[in-house]
């Protein structure tokens, strides 16, 4: 059996260039069409809907803030590390590109007119600094940028291939929808990027115009909902036949509801963000009379962005894969508080 949960917790390089290059590539000096009125700027000029049609935390989460280190550095607005130099959105994301050819819908933060879309980009998570040369000027993928008055404007990044709902001179709602979440451009997992700029200056949504650099500013964010700073929480648990990677629980295609008794091996297996040095976890895979088959406590000992790890059970003719409902557990601990807590089940026929 698999007693020690394989750990992957580092973020590939592309990863990071992908995020810090967003709206670079939807040419944004030839947005600007409209002249920008001169109007004083206030902490309430502009709100915001959250861009992605979700349930925050349940079928979506927010992976990557704005950087607020005007240097070399990379902090977001509550000084955690969440965000890579330069990093100029938000990214709502989901869990992986099942979802996202299932149909997520982006849509309009704001009343506004459309200046320009993008489409026509296809969908690739991008995974070595080679695929980002390969799409050099289209980093933003297929897109929207919407003006929104008094010198307000937001764009949308990464829509999927095809989707893009909305053409140049069309006037939208709060909430209309744009296009659908996608993975086109340099992005490393299926999300939308929105992006808010005032008279060309990018704005942290999550601080407001006003705000100074750095993390310890005052905050009168421009969100129209209270949207929770979660620096570290769940992207998705499951069980597979073999062991996975990194990509392949981006990737998704991993069963839902039940497997074959004559599978090679059962894991569960389980994808989070956030997590930091001195973190604990906690494994179990319970098989269908009640005993924890494989289970695993320890220390995380260094810091990362995106985690996964698995624990599991090898099939063998001495100690078969039982039939019946197995049980997967989760807990990732922080001085002593469960930030997450998963539990997973299958059946195996």
């Amino acid at each position: 059996m698999f007693r020690k949960p394989k750990i992957i917790a580092t973020i590939l390089l592309a990863f990071a260039i992908a995020v810090a290059v967003h709206w670079i590539g939807f040419d944004r000096p030839n947005f600007a069409q409209s002249p920008v009125s001169e109007t004083t700027i206030s902490a309430n000029s502009l709100e915001l809907a959250p861009p992605i049609d979700c349930t925050l935390d349940e079928d979506c989460f927010i992976l990557l803030y704005p950087d607020r280190d005007p240097g070399p550095g990379e902090v977001d607005f509550g000084c955690g590390r969440q965000t890579y130099d330069g990093h100029k959105g938000t990214d709502f994301g989901i869990a992986n590109t099942d979802k996202m050819n299932a149909g997520v819908a982006v849509i309009a933060s704001a009343p506004g007119k459309v200046l320009r879309v993008r489409d026509g980009v296809s969908d690739r998570l991008i995974m070595d600094p080679q695929q980002v040369e390969a799409i050099e000027g289209r980093e933003c993928g297929n897109g929207v940028f919407i003006e929104h008055g008094n010198g307000w404007e937001t764009q949308y990044c990464h829509l999927r291939n095809g989707s893009v709902a909305v053409t140049p001179g069309m006037e939208v709602d709060t909430g209309t929808v744009l296009g659908m979440v996608g993975a086109s451009g340099a992005a490393s997992f299926p999300h939308v990027n929105i992006t808010a700029l005032y008279k060309g200056t990018v704005v942290d949504p999550f601080v407001g115009p006003e705000a100074g650099p750095g993390c310890q500013v005052s905050r009168s964010p421009i969100w129209t909902v209270p949207l929770d700073y979660t620096p570290t929480g769940a992207i998705d648990a499951g069980f597979a036949d073999t062991p996975p990677e990194m990509n392949d629980l981006w990737e998704g295609g991993f069963a839902q509801g039940e497997l074959s008794q004559d599978i090679p091996a059962l894991l569960f297996w389980v994808h989070t963000y956030g997590v930091l040095a001195g973190d604990s976890y906690q494994f179990k895979l319970i098989a269908p009379n009640g005993q924890a088959i494989a289970e695993d406590t320890k220390e995380i000992n260094s810091p990362s962005k995106t985690w996964m790890g698995y624990v599991g059970k090898r099939n063998n003719p001495d100690r078969p894969i039982a039939p019946g409902v197995w049980r997967g557990e989760y807990q990732l601990i922080r001085e002593g508080e469960v930030l997450v807590n998963l539990v997973r089940e299958i059946e195996v026929k």
